[in-house]
């Protein structure tokens, strides 16, 4: 069991050593036609292939001063508007609590 504990110590550092940023990993999932797929519906600058049917994500901090409506809307947009077609990312699964917070990162970032 120590070993175990010591090996996994060791091989700690090498994980970390090629982990992206979570501004990053979040911008993977963002784009990831099969998990967030933010860029079929709104624009985002340098983004290949982005929509026009959503509001372009550009000045986040700015739309959003609280993080946490943000955080809000992409768990399920359809709180605030029911008639929204935005998909309800946290109510119906789709991407996890950790997915979710790595997606806001990113968005929060442009």
């Amino acid at each position: 069991m120590i070993r175990i504990v010591m090996l996994s110590l060791m091989l700690l550092p090498c994980f970390h050593a090629g982990a992206s940023s979570a501004t990053e990993r979040g911008k993977a999932i963002a784009e990831n036609r099969n998990k967030g797929n933010c860029l079929s519906c709104h624009f985002v600058q340098g983004g290949e292939m982005t929509g026009t049917v959503a509001p372009p994500l550009i000045s986040m901090k700015l739309r959003y001063p609280d993080v946490t409506e943000l955080r809000s809307q992409i768990w399920d947009a359809t709180v605030k508007n029911p008639e929204s077609v935005m998909p309800p990312y946290g109510r119906h699964l789709i991407l996890t609590e950790e997915e979710i917070d790595l997606v806001l990162e990113y968005i929060y970032s442009l």
